[in-house]
């Protein structure tokens, strides 16, 4: 119990102070109307949002401001994407590609309005649901954590990047593995962190320091978004905006089981490393459908259909947090981008992460969800106007936000050619099938990899025995080579051998 309320003091303490900070609102409000606006424009995404915003705030301003910036933007880039999914039936980003299912066919009948109403509830309640999750068992994990030492969190790094390439792969989860390998790789290069002695330098200077975070953020999730977009620049006709916005609360409270068990799945789905609040979606959407009375109604205009979807993906965020703050894995692509702000700011999530960022985290999480809500609500026409923006006014002006955000982390020309080396590689890597957010991952816990394996080899005097002698290491061990041994073709066909068995 004293535990507990000295949590809820520790949190009514940050939110009072960021409550009392003019500022506060002003990047609040700035950060969710760019996400809203980056999550309304198809082509730009929640992961496009936070990482442009990386390269401009980073470690520019007060870390309070940072975060309000990028967890706004990242709220409101999630929630944006139901604009274009009701109004024109192209989803604004993957995150709400379920959305599209039901809110076209609403806003086609005249209920357009009331569509983007409830979706505006719906994913204000969803991440506050998520929120919650997070302030409740970031704390239970954190604790259970305490004895994780260097085995332990080499391998944890290890089972982030090949999990994160196991469940992000459209094609042969190989590619993810090569994915996250290659930016294990890149992490390698520059000064050793445990002897200082260059590595894979080839005599330049620049690269002492390693591939830095943000170009490489910049590159990888920035360059390829804009240059497909620039290759669609298709946008099609925005169906009129009929019916009031405003929510009926007889109408909210009708669906509120719906929006809660879909809070309770996103949540869920997003604590999973490296899924995303697409699958979120698409699982939540999944799920209503098989249990609701109406399930034959989705896809033709179902309202639960529509909240199912819409709730999911909001309190995704929340979930994953979860991962993020306290193993250091991101929950999704926009998380991972975060987790490059954290790490130029150096803070390293993880088990020793301050707790005092957590609930700094939570109450901007609150508060950038109460600010979505009334934007929603009361500005939503302007954000239908943004809609109409051509294309090849828009992705231009984003670029050039790239460029700068990228420069001004160095200040160097160099910062620019890494930029655009990894954007042009992660753009014939996304033509051939090979997820992104990986190799992205790789570069950010490949750092802590190197440096845990090999400190933990130098303590046990390069005894490997030190990964399978202490028990959780053991067990993340096992956890890596039975993720591995999961896609090798004998041992999926031993395993369905066993489950026929085990059936029969």
């Amino acid at each position: 119990m004293d535990f507990v309320l000295t949590q809820l003091a520790g949190f009514g303490s940050a939110m009072s102070a960021l409550i009392i900070d003019p500022l506060t609102y002003i990047y609040l409000i700035v950060s969710v109307f760019l996400g809203i606006t980056f999550g309304a424009l198809p082509g730009l995404t929640a992961t496009l949002a936070v990482t442009i915003l990386t390269g401009f705030f980073g470690n520019k301003v007060p870390l309070d401001y940072s975060l309000i910036a990028l967890l706004g933007a990242y709220v409101g880039a999630i929630y944006g994407g139901s604009y274009p999914s009701i109004l024109l039936n192209i989803p604004g980003t993957a995150a709400s590609a379920a959305t599209a299912m039901d809110g076209y066919p609403l806003a086609k009948a005249g209920r357009g309005g009331e569509a983007l109403g409830l979706t505006t509830t719906a994913s204000f309640i969803g991440t506050l649901i998520g929120t919650l999750a997070l302030l409740i068992f970031v704390w239970l994990l954190l604790l259970l954590s305490q004895n994780i030492a260097s085995p332990e969190k080499a391998l944890l790094a290890l089972f982030g990047i090949l999990l994160s390439g196991t469940l992000m792969s459209e094609d042969l989860v190989v590619k993810g593995w090569i994915s996250g390998l290659i930016g294990l790789a890149m992490a390698m290069v520059g000064l050793d962190p445990l002897l200082s002695e260059p590595r894979y330098t080839f005599d330049w200077s620049y690269m002492l320091s390693g591939f830095q975070v943000v170009p490489v953020l910049m590159g990888a999730f920035a360059v390829p978004q804009i240059m497909d977009g620039m290759r669609h620049m298709e946008l099609g006709q925005v169906t009129e905006l009929k019916g009031r916005i405003v929510p009926n609360l007889r109408q909210v409270r009708r669906y509120l089981p719906t929006i809660s068990r879909s809070g309770v799945i996103g949540t869920g789905v997003g604590a999973l490393p490296g899924v995303g609040e697409d699958v979120a979606g698409w699982v939540s959407y999944g799920v209503g459908k098989s249990v609701s009375r109406e399930g034959d109604k989705f896809g033709k205009g179902s309202l639960e259909g529509l909240l199912s979807s819409e709730t999911a993906n909001n309190a995704c965020i929340g979930g994953a947090l979860i991962p993020l703050l306290v193993l250091g894995i991101p929950g999704s692509p926009p998380a991972a981008a975060l987790m490059g702000a954290f790490k130029i700011n150096n803070i390293i999530p993880g088990p020793t992460i301050d707790p005092e960022i957590i609930l700094r985290v939570v109450a901007i999480m609150v508060l950038a969800s109460l600010t979505m809500f009334v934007m929603g609500l009361f500005t939503a026409r302007i954000f239908i106007k943004i809609l109409q923006i051509p294309k090849v006014v828009f992705l231009p002006i984003v670029m050039v936000l790239t460029t700068i955000g990228s420069f001004s982390v160095g200040g160097g020309i160099n910062d620019l050619y890494l930029m655009l080396g990894v954007g042009f590689v992660a753009y014939f890597m996304n033509l051939q099938k090979f997820p992104i957010a990986p190799l992205v991952i790789g570069v950010i816990l490949g750092s802590l990899f190197d440096e845990t394996f090999r400190r933990s080899l130098l303590i046990s005097n390069g005894d490997l025995s030190v990964f399978v002698s202490r028990p959780v290491a053991a067990i993340l061990l096992g956890l890596n080579l039975a993720l591995i041994a999961s896609q090798i073709p004998l041992a999926k066909r031993m395993f369905q051998r066993l489950k026929r068995k085990a059936v029969s």
